[in-house]
C-alpha cells in the first residue's frame, strides 16, 4: 500500500539535527497538501526527533517556561507499529508536543524532525482532538473524503476510498448522515474524525485525549476499535496518544512516557508487555492490573510534588 504522509526517507535525504529557530506558522489548521516522501533504503531512521526544544511564554510574569532544552527521540522498529502514550500533570506540555509534531505550533527555539527530515511550515501530520472536529454541514462521507479531495484525488475515487474507511470504522450505513450531534453519537463522531485522518494512510497519527468526552462504556468500545485498527494496519504506523487515564494508557500502548513539569522533562519511560492483540479480556489479567497500579502510583507521586 502506498504511503502518503511523512514517509521514511533514503539516507541521502536525511538532514543532521541542528539547533535553529523556526519561523512561526500562522497558517490555518487545515491540511490542504499531503507531502509525499520516499521510503528509505538501508538503516532505520528515527520516526521523530525533538531537538533542544524551548518553549517560553514571555507574556507571563515571570515568564512561563514549559520546555527548556527538551529532547525526545522516538525510534523506528522494523516492520512493527508502535502506540506511544504521553502522560503527565495538566499543563505540563503534552498537547504542545503533539502540536509541534503536527506543525500546528512551533517552539520558541529548537527543531522537529520527521524520519530525519526537518519539518517545514508547509507539512502537516494528522491529529485527532478531544473536541468533535467534523464539518457539520457535510455528510460523514464528505468529511472522510475531504483530505483526499483537497489533495487532488478525483471525487469518485476519493468517495470510494472514503467508503472503504467508513466500513473499517464501523459507520457503514451512516455515510449520508450529517456529521453532527445528536444525528451521530459522540463515539460515532470520533470515528468520523479517526476515519478522516486514516484515509490518507498516514505513517504517523496524533491523538490528543480523543475519548475524554465519551461515557465509560463507549470509551472502552472505541479503545478496542482503535487497537484493532492499529493491530491490523497494512503499514507499521506510529500512533502518539495523550490521555489522563491510566487504564486507557495501559490498554492501548506499547510504550508510555511520563512528563514532569516546570519545565517539562521525561521522568519515566517504560514498555507495556501485554499481548499484541488486545480485547476486553486483557483488562482482567494480573499483568494489566499491575501496570495500571504502577502507572497510577507514578502519576500520584507527580501530583504530590510542589
Amino acid at each position: 500500500m502506498k504511503r502518503n504522509v511523512f514517509q521514511k526517507q533514503s539516507e541521502s535525504e536525511i538532514d543532521e539535527p541542528a539547533v535553529t529557530t523556526p519561523v512561526p506558522d500562522t497558517t490555518a489548521e487545515v491540511n490542504t497538501k499531503i507531502p509525499i516522501h520516499e521510503k528509505p533504503a538501508g538503516a532505520l531512521t528515527d520516526v521523530i526527533n525533538l531537538v533542544n526544544i524551548n518553549q517560553v511564554y514571555s507574556e507571563h510574569t515571570p515568564p512561563n517556561v514549559v520546555f527548556k532544552d527538551f529532547n525526545l527521540d522516538i525510534k523506528d522498529i522494523k516492520d512493527e507499529g508502535q502506540f506511544i502514550t504521553i502522560m503527565g500533570k495538566s499543563g505540563c506540555g503534552k498537547s504542545t508536543l503533539l502540536r509541534y509534531i503536527s506543525g500546528l505550533q512551533v517552539p520558541t527555539s529548537g527543531d522537529v524532525y520527521i524520519y530525519g527530515k526537518k519539518r517545514t511550515d508547509k507539512d502537516r501530520i494528522p491529529m485527532v482532538f478531544q473536541q468533535y472536529t467534523s464539518f457539520e454541514w457535510k455528510t460523514v462521507l464528505q468529511n472522510v473524503a475531504l483530505p483526499l479531495v483537497l489533495n487532488g484525488v478525483p471525487k469518485n475515487e476519493a468517495n470510494e476510498k472514503a467508503m472503504e474507511m467508513i466500513k473499517i470504522v464501523g459507520l457503514d450505513g451512516h455515510e449520508n448522515k450529517w456529521a453532527k450531534y445528536p444525528t451521530l453519537s459522540g463515539g460515532q463522531l470520533q470515528r468520523v474524525a479517526i476515519a478522516r485522518n486514516l484515509v490518507v494512510n498516514p505513517q504517523i497519527l496524533l491523538m490528543d485525549e480523543p475519548f475524554g468526552a465519551l461515557d465509560t462504556i463507549t470509551r472502552k468500545q472505541i479503545q478496542v476499535f482503535l487497537r484493532s485498527i492499529f493491530e491490523n494496519a497494512k503499514i507499521d504506523p506510529t500512533i502518539i496518544f495523550v490521555t489522563h487515564s491510566e487504564s486507557e494508557a495501559v490498554f492501548l500502548s506499547t510504550d508510555i512516557f511520563i512528563l514532569d513539569s516546570g519545565p517539562a522533562n521525561i521522568r519515566h519511560q517504560f514498555k507495556i508487555d501485554l499481548p499484541q492483540v488486545r480485547n476486553d479480556s486483557v483488562r482482567y489479567s494480573n499483568d494489566f492490573t499491575e501496570y495500571v497500579n504502577k502507572l497510577g502510583s507514578l502519576m500520584e507521586d507527580l501530583k504530590n510534588e510542589v
